[in-house]
């Protein structure tokens, strides 16, 4: 009976240790899929995140580089618009020192005038030559008068430009030795034999040299200079002084039938490019030196 409860007591110890050890085990398995669960969990959120990083890094910097080139973009146009100022000033004061340069020779020129003179600008033209005619930019408050005789300086020669016929107070006009109304004494510089020159009413018209004395046939030729004579006009007045560069022959004209001979002549103002003119003031030498 001992030997039988016994046997029962041992049976009880291993059941109740076997299902303890089974406890045991449950537990452990238990706990380690609860810890694979929050391991699994939090490896899916690292890598949503992880995601979530990425897509905001990439959208950050996209917008980065969308501002990155508006700004290279407004730096180009600056950049751009500095360049064109910079050019638009290296233009002119290429132009500046283009006009200085003209404006000393000018000058230079100016102190080789042997007589008072008033400088000027050419400010108006006639476009379509119907009138021809000059507008300067100097008048009776400057001291230009009517008839006063007008020069410029062309490839180092005093040549003659025409006279003043009308004087306002600060503007004139001035009729070249091209238009049909003008005459001017002249001779032939190295023969000094002399005519009158009159103009065709263009000034890419040549002018013509008319009461040349037949005896100059043989002493005048293509490429000889004509200058002013300074003899008195028909008003008794001298109003160009002798020695103005009014042109130089291109063509002789002879006929035995004529009582005298032509020349024509190609202008020595060139009138295209035009643009600085000096008015004298006094024709008598005695007076000259002074210029204004």
């Amino acid at each position: 009976m001992k030997s039988g409860g016994k046997r029962l007591s041992a049976e009880w110890y291993v059941l109740a240790a076997l299902v303890m050890v089974s406890f045991l085990l449950l537990f452990f398995s238990t706990l380690s899929f609860v810890v694979d669960v929050k391991n699994v969990g939090l490896s899916l959120f690292s890598g949503m995140r992880g995601g979530v990083n990425v897509l905001s890094n990439w959208i950050g910097g996209t917008i980065n580089s969308i501002e990155e080139v508006a700004q290279l973009r407004r730096d180009y146009d600056e950049l751009a618009s500095r360049i064109e100022r910079y050019e638009q000033l290296e233009r002119s004061a290429a132009e500046i020192r283009q006009e200085n340069n003209r404006l000393r020779e000018q000058l230079g020129f100016s102190r080789q005038i042997g007589y008072r003179h008033i400088a000027a600008e050419v400010i108006g033209r006639d476009p379509d030559n119907l009138f021809s005619s000059l507008v300067i930019n100097r008048g009776k408050r400057h001291g230009v008068d009517y008839n006063m005789p007008v020069i410029a300086f062309q490839d180092g020669l005093q040549v003659l430009v025409g006279k003043v016929v009308q004087a306002a107070q600060f503007e004139s006009l001035v009729m070249p030795v091209y238009d049909m109304s003008s005459f001017v004494p002249a001779r032939f510089a190295a023969s000094r034999y002399d005519g009158l020159v009159e103009g065709q009413g263009r000034g890419n018209y040549p002018l013509y040299m008319r009461l040349i004395s037949k005896r100059a046939r043989e002493e005048i030729g293509q490429g000889d200079m004509v200058v002013t004579s300074g003899i008195s006009g028909a008003e008794g007045e001298a109003v160009y002084p002798p020695g103005l560069n009014v042109g130089r022959v291109s063509r002789v004209l002879y006929r035995e039938d004529e009582t005298s001979m032509e020349a024509e002549l190609e202008g020595a103002a060139d009138f295209s490019r035009l643009e600085f003119v000096f008015v004298i003031d006094k024709i008598d030498a005695s007076d000259g030196g002074a210029g204004q």
